[in-house]
């Protein structure tokens, strides 16, 4: 079995705090009220993740109507339109919001720019459930804009009061060239904080740009309906270095998509909804054994250390 050079390990990867307290809040809902457990979307994008709870008796669901009245329910860590959990609250149906916190931050902001009678600008991907929920909060206040280019069809004065709020998955960088846009175009702009941005989003690209540095080949682990993860991706991608994104390193052949592997440095990350046991996996795959972790061909790229951490919601919190 032909072997890479070396293996380099960004950290931070994988998990982040959103996404550690949104798969506790369903491990304790399965320990104290047992399955079935109803989630409303998937808790967090990753197949696996998924497939694990599904197994434990765990039942995702899009339409509320799905969802007995009896039952226990969680709406996911990427937010959920109001006018759903209203919808929720009005069946009586007894249910936890796993919502990351940053991301009700984003909401809290949506709604003071609706109260205060001020125009949304909100940067993010059509169709993206942390979008649609956050959306959910202004109605025809806001406008969701993907790109630079779409600002030239928003039928706003320049003068227009506006506040600008992005999907906590965009980094700095992936905002840059549409916030500058928005600079030069209107006058009366609130723009977000540097905290409005997901510290696990910027810390997980400073991260693979350092292994951008260091590397011939980057894998990033993570599932392809995951913003955060195919914005890694493309970030190798736009350096001009081979990458390869992997959602299930079981199927994963390294000799067929790594070219000259023996003569590679490897590089690995993982998207923030990723479980560790995948980087494992693929590990074991790149060097043909589980026994990896006193591998000499292994170092970690220490790049930023995190240490947030956000407490479980009522009644979860005990």
């Amino acid at each position: 079995m032909k072997k890479p050079k070396q293996i380099i390990l960004a950290s931070p990867r994988g998990f982040c705090a959103g996404v550690d307290r949104a798969i506790e809040i369903v491990d304790k809902a399965l320990d104290i009220y047992d399955a079935p457990i109803y989630v409303r979307h998937e808790i967090v994008h990753n197949h696996h993740v998924v497939n694990d709870f599904k197994n434990r008796g765990v039942i995702f669901i899009e339409d509320l109507n799905e969802v007995p009245d009896s039952a226990k329910l969680i709406f996911s860590a990427h937010g959920t339109d109001p006018a759903v959990i209203e919808s929720a609250r009005a069946r009586g149906i007894f249910f936890i919001d796993a919502v990351c916190p940053l991301v009700t931050k984003v909401h809290k902001e949506i709604k003071k720019a609706v109260d205060n009678n001020k125009k949304i600008i909100y940067i993010g991907h059509k169709g993206h459930q942390e979008v649609v929920g956050a959306m959910g909060y202004a109605r025809d206040e806001i406008h969701l804009v993907e790109s630079a280019s779409d600002l030239n069809s928003l039928a706003l004065n320049p003068e227009t009061a506006l506040v600008v709020c992005t999907q906590t998955t965009l980094s700095v960088d992936d905002t840059a060239e549409i916030i500058n846009a928005i600079k030069s175009k209107f006058s009366n702009v609130e723009f977000p904080k540097a905290d409005d941005i997901c510290y696990a989003t910027q810390n997980r690209q400073d991260a693979v740009k350092e292994l951008i540095n260091k590397c011939d080949h980057i894998l990033i682990i993570g599932s392809n309906n995951s913003s955060n993860t195919l914005r890694l991706v493309e970030l190798v991608d736009k350096a001009g270095k081979a990458v390869n994104l992997i959602s299930d390193p079981e199927s994963f052949v390294p000799e067929e998509s790594i070219e000259n592997i023996e003569d590679s440095v490897i590089g690995i990350s993982s998207g923030a909804s990723a479980p560790e046991k995948l980087i494992e996996q693929l590990i074991s795959k790149l060097i043909g054994t589980s026994d990896y972790k006193t591998s000499e061909l292994i170092q970690t790229l220490e790049v930023i250390e995190e240490k947030t951490h956000f407490p479980l919601p009522e009644p979860l919190n005990c």
